[in-house]
């Protein structure tokens, strides 16, 4: 039984959520919509969001507790926002930002340049610690996601790019004997 797709989405009052035949769109700051998974519909009232089943299956209540939380996101997301803090390692590591347009110096022979998609804001404070906002949940995971396959974490020296609450596990090296 989904207990998360029981509870209802509570919308405030900077927040319009509507539904466009199987979309459902919400609009604050800025437009997000989702398309609404299978075997669910919504009730959409003045204060409040619920997600009813459309069959009583165990996928229905799977759906069900999806949607729900899709839509919480979507809602978070456009009052509060999302936020992912990654940290660069490594001596003569570093970031720049210029625009939406991120360069990382990370150990190449050539810096990296990575563009940051519509909506993502990429923020860099002493040359070393990134911080990636935006309204989409989804999105915001797999940019931070992106820019630390660029140079991730090496066990030994643990020199790369890591999530800031990331904890890398560092190996001993060859020991002579």
């Amino acid at each position: 039984m989904s207990r998360i797709g029981n509870k209802a989405v509570e919308i405030p009052g900077s927040v319009k959520i509507t539904r466009d035949g199987g979309m459902i769109n919400c609009e604050g700051k800025e437009k997000l919509s989702i398309a609404l998974p299978p075997l669910v519909d919504v009730e959409i009232g003045d204060k409040e969001l619920n997600v009813k089943r459309l069959k009583e299956t165990r996928e229905a209540h799977a759906m069900q507790g999806l949607a729900r939380s899709l839509i919480n996101n979507m809602v978070i997301g456009l009052t509060q926002g999302f936020k992912k803090e990654l940290t660069i390692v490594g001596v003569g590591y570093r970031a720049q930002v210029a625009g939406s347009k991120l360069t990382l110096h990370v150990g190449y022979s050539h810096p990296v340049e990575f563009e940051a998609p519509k909506g993502i804001k990429i923020t860099v404070a002493d040359n070393t610690k990134l911080t990636v906002e935006g309204a989409d949940k989804q999105v915001v995971g797999e940019v931070a996601a992106t820019i630390r396959r660029v140079r991730p974490p090496e066990p030994y020296k643990g020199k790369g790019i890591r999530y800031a609450d990331e904890h890398v596990v560092i190996k001993e090296g060859k020991s002579v004997g």
